[in-house]
């Protein structure tokens, strides 16, 4: 723990820096990591999601035996996590370490949460529908699950992105392979809108040809929500592009910056956003001409134009990207850099609209490998949140730790 004591001391030093600098010295001894236990055995495939008032939540799959998976979550209570609870169990379920499930909390109501798995309905590999249960309760009970994608056709539909909406509404935008069963049909993105009586709506194609299996990226700006995702062109071009809903139209697809990377097969690396009001930002990993890279660029009018990107990797990034946009207009983001021997270190950096180039500081090693999924982070006030997969041999155990 020493180790990672000093980088997050150097992170903080870093962020007063580009901040006007307060009347008293920053006490070290505030700012500190430390683990946070969480009662799991055999465990992947975290995510971390803030509600409107302020409540972490954690959710994760549980595998106790090779014939079932558990949907689990926790919340964050005096910075420990509740007593696990189980949403939901199958023997059926497609289970994948870059499509995990996602928890979300209404705006409105926060004992009204949904949250989502993946579950096969035919024999191919990739036939697998989106099912969403329900709780009115916080949690103690949950509905009957629904799918949000009403074509009935056995295809792949995944990479869900849960979106809290005004008026008692969710959004949930994913990857749609409907198309993909037809002869030259591509993978589409989707959008849907649902009640917690799981009333549907305004389901609506945002883009007809996307890449096949990265992740999709969503948030709410005061113009409305934006989508972003990795497109994929007739030339094989998989770049980052964003989608948006203005005065209750969805926008035509553009790009957030022209990579211009030419990939025949998909790279499973999803792009993260983060918004306030007309303040967006979005990071990505790209890898144009063979050089790795991750990325971040901002917005000032809520998606509609994005600066130029600001590099941020050390030279040979992993990607897997988490981002969240600070109060003072300045992003926190994280990804794994690769090391030597299969292991690679999640960094993290602050970076702010018009810098040349951040500092980055490695929070703590994990292995480089499929099993050890994507790092997830949250801030809460003055704290930091960090969930991800520890491979432990041929397990895997889903960690947390605070910030601070």
């Amino acid at each position: 723990m020493k180790k990672l004591f000093y980088s997050l001391f150097s992170l903080v030093i870093f962020f007063s820096c580009q901040s006007p600098q307060p009347k008293e010295p920053v006490d070290e001894a505030a700012f500190d990591i430390k683990e946070i236990p969480l009662t799991t055995l055999s465990s992947g495939e975290p995510n971390l999601f803030k509600s409107a008032s302020g409540q972490l939540f954690l959710s994760w799959i549980e595998s106790p035996n090779d014939s079932v998976d558990v949907l689990m979550f926790s919340k964050l209570e005096k910075d420990q996590w509740t007593e696990p609870r189980e949403i939901a169990r199958g023997g059926d379920w497609f289970v994948n370490w870059a499509d995990f499930p996602a928890l979300a909390v209404y705006s409105e109501d926060e004992d009204q949460i949904a949250a989502h798995w993946l579950q096969k309905s035919a024999g191919g590999t990739y036939d697998y529908d989106i099912k969403i249960a329900q709780s009115s309760d916080g949690g103690q009970s949950w509905s009957v699950p629904f799918i949000p994608h009403t074509d009935g056709i056995s295809a792949e539909h995944g990479f869900v992105s849960f979106l809290p909406m005004p008026e008692g509404r969710m959004m949930a935008s994913w990857l749609d392979g409907r198309n993909t069963k037809q002869e030259g049909g591509a993978m589409t993105l989707r959008a849907a809108e649902f009640t917690i009586d799981g009333e549907l709506s305004e389901e609506f194609e945002l883009d007809h040809r996307v890449c096949d299996c990265c992740q999709t990226g969503t948030t709410l700006t005061s113009d409305g929500p934006i989508v972003v995702y990795r497109d994929r062109s007739e030339d094989e071009i998989r770049d980052i592009y964003c989608v948006r809903k203005v005065s209750g139209k969805w926008q035509e697809p553009q790009a957030v910056f022209q990579d211009n990377w030419r990939i025949n097969g998909c790279p499973v690396n999803g792009p993260a956003v983060d918004a306030k009001g007309k303040e967006v930002v979005v990071a990505w990993f790209a890898m144009p001409e063979g050089e790795r890279q991750v990325k971040v660029a901002f917005s000032d009018d809520a998606g509609a134009n994005f600066q130029s990107p600001i590099r941020i990797d050390e030279g040979n990034p992993e990607g897997r990207v988490d981002v969240i946009l600070q109060e003072d207009g300045s992003a926190l983001i994280s990804w794994l850099e690769n090391k030597e021997g299969g292991q690679a270190a999640v960094q993290m950096a602050v970076v702010r609209p018009g810098m040349e180039k951040s500092k980055a500081v490695s929070l703590t090693d994990m292995s480089a490998s499929r099993s050890s999924g994507f790092p997830r982070i949250a801030k809460l006030k003055d704290k930091i949140y960090l969930a991800w997969t520890s491979v432990e041999g041929k397990k895997t155990k889903v960690k947390t730790a605070i910030l601070k």
